[in-house]
């Protein structure tokens, strides 16, 4: 019976998790629960759930968190990252889903490995900032890493098809998002609530801004690199707008392996709790006679320039993916705020990013300073982009 944590559990991911977890069965106990700042909706999942420890992001919110346990569920109650860790590394915690956006899921991912846990890995953050060290550190602590993300869960189930030195490329496949036919002109003026609507997924608000400039798609290069150990000249991006075909493997014998199904999360979320079994699901089913077609493009990197980003990561390394990320962070949140044009995301990221000073041999506070670096960086040049257009 597999104890499990669910960090993030008030977002799009850890909402998808505890429903799996309810059509799993009693077999499958949530016993740990973290989020932000939405305190009411954690303490109402604490007490559906019967989870012995909750976490929040601060003091304020522990306190919000603690007025509406009261009367009802007396979790542990545990804040900021410490306490995030400290969740995740708990004694009667089998699983942990680690679903907190952006780079506060990085030392709970550590934690976790440390503590030979399964981390079932939906903060692909966590290994572009640091995958040499998360894995490292899973390998030492006896841990699994098992993705969520669909494009990586498609291909680790491909994977098991054969060995590692028998694969010729791995194929991710996007969507292109909601702004991929969309003449540059238009793009000018894209609004956020526009940039929100995705055609084919709903997702949390920073994936679904990464998945319109396609940087989302970057971080999955940079995720795949590290959690396959696949060089970067056997990745490949091919735009795919039906959202069918999760990604594929290709074998040096010529077959390509894909993995198949609705562009519904809660497939990958359930396959990295109960694997290597399968489960029966209620999920919807993929009806191939009604799909019409697949359709695959090669994507244009001139228009989406955020793609080059992740090969460029690889390249260099070190604390690059952690400049990366934070930056992204940065920019992702301005424009939601109204303060940064949807086209100049990826150039005030990309402007981060070549002025950021490489460590080539990362501690993690190497890598916490260049998230940091690189935040206070892209804020500081916020004000060129929004002053002067």
């Amino acid at each position: 019976m597999p104890n499990i944590a669910i960090l993030g559990s008030t977002g799009s991911i850890g909402r998808m998790t505890l429903e799996v977890c309810a059509s799993l069965g009693p077999e499958y106990r949530v016993v740990a629960l973290a989020a932000g700042r939405q305190a009411d909706l954690l303490a109402r999942q604490a007490a559906e759930t019967g989870a012995s420890a909750v976490a929040v992001c601060d003091e304020e919110s522990a306190a919000d968190l603690r007025r509406a346990l009261s009367g009802g569920a007396t979790p542990e109650v545990l804040v900021g990252s410490d306490g995030l860790a400290a969740l995740a590394s708990r004694d009667d915690v089998d699983i942990v889903v680690s679903a907190v956006a952006g780079s506060a899921g990085l030392p709970a991912a550590l934690a976790t490995v440390r503590a030979g846990k399964r981390l079932a890995l939906a903060n692909k953050e966590a290994l572009v900032m640091a995958g040499d060290l998360v894995m490292a550190e899973a390998k030492r602590g006896g841990a699994e890493v098992i993705p969520v993300d669909s494009e990586h869960s498609a291909i680790f189930q491909a994977m098991g098809c054969g060995r590692a030195e028998e694969v010729s490329r791995i194929v991710l496949t996007a969507s292109g998002g909601p702004f991929y036919r969309l003449p540059a002109e238009a793009r000018q003026h894209v609004t956020a609530a526009e940039a929100l609507d995705h055609p084919t997924w709903s997702m949390g608000r920073k994936i679904t801004i990464d998945s319109a400039t396609l940087m989302n798609k970057s971080l999955e290069v940079i995720e795949a690199h590290h959690l396959f150990g696949i060089a970067a000249e056997k990745i490949c991006v091919l735009i795919h707008p039906e959202s069918t075909v999760h990604s594929l493997v290709e074998f040096v014998d010529g077959s390509c392996l894909a993995q198949l199904g609705p562009p519904d999360m809660r497939m990958p979320i359930q396959y990295a709790l109960t694997w290597p079994e399968r489960r029966p699901a209620p999920w919807p089913r993929l009806d191939l006679a009604t799909l019409g077609g697949l359709h695959f493009e090669v994507p244009d990197t001139e228009r989406f320039p955020a793609l080059r980003l992740g090969f460029e990561v690889i390249r260099q390394g070190g604390t690059s993916g952690a400049a990366l990320s934070g930056a992204d962070e940065v920019a992702v949140e301005a424009f939601l705020d109204g303060r940064l044009r949807f086209v100049d995301i990826v150039p005030l990221v990309q402007r981060v990013l070549a002025a950021h000073q490489n460590v080539v041999a990362p501690s993690l506070d190497d890598i916490l300073a260049a998230d940091a670096w690189a935040r206070e960086e892209a804020s500081r040049c916020l004000t060129s982009y929004t002053l002067s257009r």
